[in-house]
């Protein structure tokens, strides 16, 4: 950790001076030119009419999420009730005595030892609770695409674009429950009793029990690499940068002390970042099970709030949103127009389909994998159909006399559009948000940091020396997204997230008779002693 922190002191004055000289945005114009192929590749969008084009990822994730919402008979309604009963611990009686099975696939190395071979030796079930890996999830999931993003596309789409994000959030707690129950089907427990799992393993060794080793192979070293670009980036850079853009405009924007100083302001998340992240899992879910909750709740109390100081309004606010969905008046697009923004927010909020989750959620101490598919399948429902649909009932109703902004036309800060909104009825509340973009974007990060590692380790070894120098770049990239304008970068690190769903919904689809199998063997279980 010393190490760490005296390379990060070293770098960030040249990084200052870099960005004074305007060298970050050279080489962000230079990786622009080379990479936006790929940028423009992920993201797409076939053309549906003369108005509205729509990205084929999302074509794919809302279609996989209403596949798994059929095939799983509705689990997104059925299991709610039973998740619920998970993460309060009614159901940890099933996890007492017995062993861990190991899974069907083993792999031997050169000498017959197997690895999986701690998955029946001792009682290493996992290394979080179901309540620690939900948050750890959730801390990546819940953030700033929960107030930008919400407003942008109100903003778009008009109010009711809600109502399609509610749908979809909805019906993409299918595909989590499916990646997630999948992650701990086939994770990989090792001497230590540390967890490594994910759609790198399920591919893996899913792909292996069908004949298919090669297949499963070349997926899951797709998945891993995309995985890291996507925990530099959007999981990282990104988050930083908006954290400090936050700070900095909230402190007096261009005359603030921190303004041209983003390295100051990157240093500290860098230093708090690398001190929760060296522990790994254990310490990261110790973190998140408190923030998450915290940050959480204080957003959504202040929606709230604000509902009950209006809420007179909201009648006629549900009114738009339901209204809105079916006409789309005003709207380029129309209707077809309002769902598509809607389902657009809601997905890329809430990553359902995209397999990063399951990486955290393999962590989780249990023996029956599709418990804790349940389990995450709250994930969607919390992140979309709770969180985005307080911050757009609260932007409707803020925006009664179009002083916020004008449905049709997308605003450029969304931050900043949702700050106005809660303003209206609490003058302090861009304060509050300046907390909780920087709570928000802390928790992202270091569930993010934890995503890229897995995939790091599968790549590349599981050896002290090869976590540290994933960690120590880790935190170098928060100092780089608060000190430089890398906008290139990002978008090819957003793309290279997106990029994750290919290979990990071939798994899903491919796997899904698997998953099946751990939901009826769980229900089984339930049964027996109910």
């Amino acid at each position: 950790m010393k190490k760490i922190l005296l390379l990060l002191s070293l770098i960030a004055p040249l990084l200052s001076k870099a960005q004074e000289q305007g060298f970050d945005e050279k080489i962000d114009t230079a990786f622009g030119n080379y990479t936006s192929w790929f940028v423009g590749l992920i993201f797409y969008t076939i053309p549906f009419s003369e108005n509205i084009n729509i990205p084929w990822v999302l074509i794919v994730l809302v279609l996989g999420a209403i596949y798994f919402t059929v095939y799983f008979n509705f689990i997104n309604i059925r299991g709610f009730l039973t998740a619920i009963k998970i993460v309060q611990g009614e159901y940890d009686k099933l996890e007492e005595g017995g062993h861990v099975e190991a899974s069907n696939t083993v792999f031997l190395e050169d000498d017959g030892d197997n690895l999986d071979t701690i998955r029946i030796e001792g009682d290493h079930h996992g290394e979080v609770t179901h309540f620690q890996a939900l948050t750890a999830a959730l801390s990546a999931t819940v953030g700033l695409g929960n107030i930008a993003g919400v407003a942008v596309a109100v903003s778009i789409g008009g109010p009711g674009a809600t109502f399609w994000m509610i749908i979809a959030g909805l019906i993409g707690m299918a595909s989590k429950f499916a990646e997630c129950t999948l992650g701990v089907k086939y994770r990989e427990i090792d001497a230590d009793g540390k967890v490594y799992g994910g759609p790198m393993y399920y591919l893996k060794k899913g792909f292996h029990e069908k004949g298919w080793s090669n297949i499963g192979k070349v997926l899951a070293v797709l998945f891993a690499i995309m995985a890291i670009g996507g925990s530099f980036g959007g999981g990282n850079m990104f988050q930083a940068n908006q954290a400090f853009s936050m700070v900095e405009s909230i402190t007096g924007g261009d005359d603030s002390f921190l303004h041209g100083n983003g390295w100051m302001f990157g240093i500290v998340m860098a230093i708090l970042v690398g001190i929760v992240i060296i522990g790994g899992i254990q310490k990261i879910a110790k973190v998140t099970d408190k923030i998450v909750p915290f940050m959480v709740g204080i957003y959504v109390l202040a929606a709230l709030s604000i509902l009950v100081i209006n809420y007179d309004l909201i009648p006629h606010a549900f009114g738009e949103i339901f209204t809105g969905a079916f006409t789309g008046v005003g709207i380029i697009g129309g209707a077809i127009g309002v769902l598509i923004q809607g389902f657009k927010r809601a997905a890329f909020s809430n990553e359902a389909g995209i397999g990063s989750a399951s990486i955290a959620h393999a962590a989780v101490k249990t023996k029956y994998a599709a418990s804790e598919g349940l389990v995450a399948l709250l994930e969607p429902f919390i992140d979309t159909v709770l969180v985005c649909t307080m911050t757009a009932l609260v932007l409707v109703i803020s925006n009664g006399d179009g002083s916020i902004m004008t449905y049709g036309e997308e605003v450029k800060q969304g931050v900043q559009v949702t700050s106005r909104a809660f303003a209206n009825t609490f003058v302090w509340f861009p304060y509050v948000l300046t907390l909780a973009v920087v709570l928000f974007a802390f928790s992202s990060m270091i569930s993010w940091s934890y995503y890229g590692y897995q995939a790091w380790s599968f790549l590349f070894g599981r050896s002290k020396k090869v976590e540290y120098i994933y960690k120590g770049l880790f935190c170098l990239f928060v100092i780089v997204g608060s000190a430089s304008k890398l906008n290139s970068v990002i978008n090819f690190s957003d793309a290279m997230i997106f990029a994750m769903l290919v290979p990990n919904m071939i798994g899903l689809f491919i796997l899904a008779p698997k998953v099946k199998e751990e939901l009826n063997r769980f229900m089984d279980k339930i049964k027996s002693i109910d």
